[in-house]
Order: structure tokens, then sequence, then C-alpha cells
């Protein structure tokens, strides 16, 4: 699992025309289904280019930023509601690499507090987390994350993938 995802940061580089994207200019940061298997990438484009229509292949997610200095501190891209979105999209795949992405996903909202583990149930011979989101009405069902018995290794490679993509320090 230590390569499932290798998600990269801001390349500078507009994915449907080539040009340079200079620092300090708005951009879209697309999330996109690689063809050839499970994993997500990323791709930033110009916002003339994506306010034309062109748009990556197997989109999964996007947002608008902002291209960061080269020298700048690392910093939040993506806000909260964004990384619900994603958790919640990620919910009923039950491809490995997908489910690996969810559990670290949910274990970042955990420490966001915008989740709350609940409880604990087996299905089968997995287990699954029980979670609410932050301001869950009583009697709410819980969302189930899968935990797919990820290493501590696993689990810090994948949140240093997150962590380039959101070019933040989680």
């Amino acid at each position: 699992m230590s390569s499932t995802y290798a998600i990269g940061r801001h390349t500078g580089i507009c994915a449907a025309t080539g040009a340079v994207l200079a620092p300090g200019t708005p951009c879209v940061a697309a999330l996109c289904e690689e063809p050839e298997g499970d994993g997500l990438v990323r791709r930033d484009y110009a916002i003339a280019a994506w306010d034309s229509g062109q748009r990556p292949p197997r989109l999964f997610s996007c947002w608008r930023t902002v291209v960061p200095e080269p020298d700048a501190p690392r910093r939040m891209l993506v806000d909260d509601q964004t990384l619900v979105d994603i958790f919640e999209r990620l919910e009923g795949d039950e491809r490995p690499q997908r489910l690996a992405f969810r559990f670290v996903l949910g274990l970042i909202l955990l420490r966001k507090r915008l989740l709350r583990q609940v409880g604990r149930e087996r299905r089968g011979d997995r287990e699954a987390w029980l979670m609410l989101p932050r301001g869950a009405v009583e009697g709410e069902r819980p969302v189930e994350v899968i935990d797919p018995r990820l290493g501590e290794d696993d689990i810090r490679t994948i949140g240093e993938q997150f962590s380039e993509i959101l070019q933040t320090d989680l």
C-alpha cells in the first residue's frame, strides 16, 4: 500500500495548455482518476482554460486556489468542506486503494474534529469504524469507514501524499 497514491504537488504548468502558471495566479486544482489504476492524480489548470471548458478526463474533484510562491510556507489550499466532499464521494467504493485513501481522510477529519468516532462493528472479515459528522442530530445514522488494516508506514505515506496534494502539514 505504501506506493498507492503518487499524487504530486502543484506543477506550475497548466495541464490543458502547457502554459506556465505564475506564482500568485488563480488556478484550478483537479483530482483525476488514473485510467490504468485505482489511484488519483493532481492536475492544475489556468482559470481561462478551465472556464473555457477544458476539463481532465475522469475528473473526481476540483477546487480553485492560487499558485503558491516557490519559497512560501505551505498552507492549506483546500477548505474543510472540500475534504468532507471528497470523503463522501469515496463512500461505497470498495477498491482497496480507495478504501485506504478514505480511511486516512477519515482520520484527518477526526483530527480536525469534523467527524467523531462513535463505535466499531465487524463486517465479515473487516471492521468498520462508525463516525458522525460534526453537528449530527440525535439518532442520525453513523457513516461507516472500513478499516483497511494499514500499517503505520502506510498511513504515514498516504498522509504525506495528502500533504503534497493539499500543500499543508497534516
